[in-house]
């Protein structure tokens, strides 16, 4: 989309190989890290910045994960859409990891219902680049730097069904409200029969072995209709106490 705002470093393909800052930053191989990882802090402090930068002004916003593999025919794709038109009309900013998919049909609604669609894409080996519905669209080297404007700027997680990026998604929010880093968070998990075997799972041999507490399995709902996941959120948010600050900003909570 050619008015697009986008906060792009240079590219950050190394070599032929494939490999990106993350890899690097993770590879122990040889003894170089200890003379290019302090550099490199300084390049991962500058990331958290322009993210912050990036992100300071956007309204109250709900992070949507879902797999960057659903086609555009797919009964999940429409619900996406029909969710990021949803929250834009509730006042919600929707930001996704900013890629194909549930991702691209979530900054669709949002976009297309005259919102704010922010994309937070990674740099991958073979580049992902950021869908043609977000406004505002960021790119990070680093995974961890990602995740925390994730959680930092959302008011809530929508999880779709998705793969391992989206369980790492959701099981992250879920130990940062079971710690207490994070309070009224709501986290929904849209699509009942796709998250059967695995809430079945948490249940049974989770709980059941007590490796959670029976109030950990309330940390999140479970709906199918988007219309539901919205009032499920205002809900929650609607109750958190004056002086429970969000994860986005300190003096929201006040503000809503």
């Amino acid at each position: 989309m050619a008015d697009m705002q986008r906060v792009r470093r240079g590219r950050v393909i190394s070599s032929g190989d494939g490999q990106t800052e993350d890899s690097l930053f993770l590879q122990r191989r040889d003894t170089a890290f200890a003379h290019s990882d302090p550099w490199r802090a300084l390049r991962i402090l500058s990331e958290f910045v322009e993210g912050f930068d990036a992100l300071a002004d956007v309204p109250p916003a709900v992070s949507v994960f879902g797999s960057a593999r659903v086609a555009r025919d797919d009964p999940m794709y429409g619900l996406a859409v029909e969710l990021g038109g949803l929250l834009a009309r509730a006042d919600f900013a929707v930001i996704t990891g900013g890629g194909p998919g549930i991702m691209e049909a979530a900054n669709k609604g949002a976009h297309e219902a005259g919102g704010t669609s922010i994309g937070c894409n990674i740099e991958l080996p073979f580049e992902q680049g950021i869908n043609e519905y977000c406004d505002l669209g960021i790119d990070f080297r680093y995974f961890f730097v990602r995740k925390t404007m994730f959680v930092k700027y959302a008011e809530a997680f929508v999880v779709f069904p998705g793969g391992f990026g989206t369980l790492d998604e959701l099981f992250e929010a879920l130990v940062l409200i079971q710690t207490g880093k994070v309070q009224q968070f709501p986290v929904i998990l849209v699509g009942s029969e796709f998250w059967s075997g695995l809430t079945g799972w948490l249940e049974r041999r989770v709980l059941g072995e007590s490796k959670i507490s029976p109030n950990d399995l309330d940390l999140f709902t479970v709906c199918d209709h988007p219309a539901e996941v919205v009032t499920h959120i205002r809900r929650i948010l609607d109750g958190r106490p004056r002086d429970v600050t969000s994860p986005v900003d300190p003096g929201k909570a006040d503000a809503q």
